[in-house]
């Protein structure tokens, strides 16, 4: 992991933005972690063409399926948004690998003894390290003012359930709903970041002032914006259903209000076609 460079999904501090390394450069802060790489790793092109993709650990070992480099760095390696991804070349969209990788057996045991945001840093580590050796991947983070949505308390109040669960964050989602326990404002923002980038096209930045971890489900209708411009009366005659901005409001109290605002960026410098296996 860019230990000096990136905080996890958990905690995304603002990095230093001068900070510039490699991730084979950089050594984490606790010399007592467990292994920052995998024991062994193989990468292939995928040739299918199409098809869905897949990716995730299981008991110490990593598989990814028809997977574009974009993708893993959004979600394996940093847990941010394409929006907050910026440069490299068009294969990193365009070209999908199958990886397999394994940590060895005393890490992968100590692995299973982590909190789940520890288990979760370490998994981004391992991702980072290894797109490090054999992507020669080299990054830096670079604050831009952008627009972004400030997500802040609406008019009647938060509509929030204090977290029962002392394991951590863990947030399930799928196109158009969240179900999340022990989550922070900030981490909600972050996850509705990813989940509505193409559909908001912005970061959402956290400005509610609420403390502590929530329980919490939001479910509203996911708009296609490029479709909703060419689709104004669809064939069906059914109406669209309540937008984020609307649920928000309704199940959770908060609301997204529209400004400018820093963003940390995550600069691809440089990054090769993976070395042979």
């Amino acid at each position: 992991m860019l230990w000096l460079c990136v905080a996890g999904l958990a905690s995304m501090a603002a990095p230093n933005a001068a900070c510039q390394a490699s991730a084979a450069e950089t050594k984490p802060p606790d010399a007592s972690a467990p292994l920052t790489a995998f024991e062994v790793a193989s990468i292939k092109p995928n040739k299918s063409g199409g098809g869905r993709s897949s990716s995730g650990f299981n008991h110490g070992r990593f598989t990814a399926t028809n997977v574009g480099i974009k993708t893993l760095l959004q979600y394996d390696a940093y847990g941010i948004p394409e929006v907050q991804i910026q440069g490299g070349p068009a294969w990193l969209s365009s070209d999908r690998f199958d990886i397999e990788a394994k940590v060895d057996d005393a890490t992968a045991e100590k692995m299973g003894k982590l909190s789940r945001d520890e288990r979760n840093n370490l998994d981004r580590q391992l991702i980072q390290q290894l797109l490090a050796d054999r992507f020669k991947l080299v990054v830096h983070w670079e604050t831009k003012q952008l627009p972004v949505y400030a997500l802040v308390v609406a008019k009647n109040g938060p509509k929030l359930e204090k977290s029962k669960d002392a394991n951590g964050t863990s947030i399930s989602s799928s196109n158009g709903k969240m179900t999340a326990k022990g989550v922070t404002m900030e981490g909600l923002a972050q996850r509705l970041t990813s989940m509505t980038s193409r559909e908001l096209g912005r970061f959402v930045i956290d400005k509610t002032g609420i403390e502590g971890r929530y329980d919490l489900t939001l479910a509203w209708s996911p708009e296609d914006r490029s479709a909703a411009m060419v689709n104004t009366s669809a064939d069906n005659g059914a109406p669209p259903g309540p937008s984020i901005f609307t649920e928000l409001q309704e199940q959770l109290g908060l609301k997204l209000e529209s400004t400018k605002g820093p963003v940390e960026t995550l600069v691809i410098d440089h990054v090769e076609q993976p070395s042979e296996n």
